[in-house]
């Protein structure tokens, strides 16, 4: 599959991965993965199990026997878990408070980059998350590392749960936001970190239309090159 391409996303909670990599995938004509919600998904059904957190191999055992399905359709990206529609439950803040625990632990990450890898196998990709440029998809045409101050991620977060009704407070907000950071970078298991050839973009003063322009320019320059 000589002339598949793949575009990886990377960066911190709320950096604005998954939404820029929705309309860049559209765009290109590629298909959107969000490694993110893949993470999400395991996370909801232990805690609907009271499968214990702290416990890698109960988390990999559900995982091995869990069918999770990224459905994508003219309204988006849809999550299934064993069937179930769950693309709202889980962003629910008792998902978002664990997922980076769950995520840490090498057993439960190995079976998930298996996974990814061979989405990407199949087609021409834009993935998004953490590990992506430097472990999921090491040589990945494009890679991007989105940044943005904890500040204006917190405002991005408040906006979008307002957008479901929901309001937290902001401080409640930027600490969620800085203990993510915090918890991503400094795990054992493929932590947050900028692949040394990923192209950082700094995207607290550009609007979602700029940040995929931008993203869009690199992916041209490299297919012309």
């Amino acid at each position: 599959m000589e002339n598949l391409f793949q575009v990886a996303i990377d960066g911190p909670a709320a950096a604005g991965k998954s939404t820029v990599a929705k309309i860049a995938a559209k765009k290109l004509g590629f298909v959107y993965i969000d490694t993110g919600a893949m993470y999400r998904s395991l996370t909801f059904k232990a805690l609907s199990e009271n499968v214990n957190l702290n416990d890698s191999h109960q988390l990999k055992q559900l995982l091995d026997r869990t069918e999770i399905q990224l459905v994508h359709d003219e309204l988006g990206q849809k999550v299934y878990v064993d069937g179930e529609d769950v693309t709202e439950r889980i962003r629910y803040p008792d998902v978002t408070k664990q997922v980076s625990l769950v995520s840490s632990y090498e057993e439960v990450r190995t079976e998930m980059v298996a996974r990814q890898r061979k989405l990407a196998e199949s087609c021409s990709v834009v993935m998004d998350g953490r590990d992506i440029g430097t472990h999921v998809l090491p040589n990945a045409q494009v890679k991007i590392f989105l940044i943005a101050s904890v500040d204006e991620r917190a405002v991005r977060r408040y906006r979008e749960e307002e957008l479901k009704g929901r309001h937290p407070s902001m401080e409640s907000l930027r600490a969620a936001i800085a203990l993510r950071d915090k918890k991503d970078m400094e795990r054992e298991v493929s932590p947050l970190v900028k692949a040394e050839d990923a192209i950082a973009l700094d995207t607290t003063s550009l609007s979602i239309e700029e940040v995929v322009s931008q993203i869009l320019h690199y992916v041209k320059e490299k297919q012309l090159s």
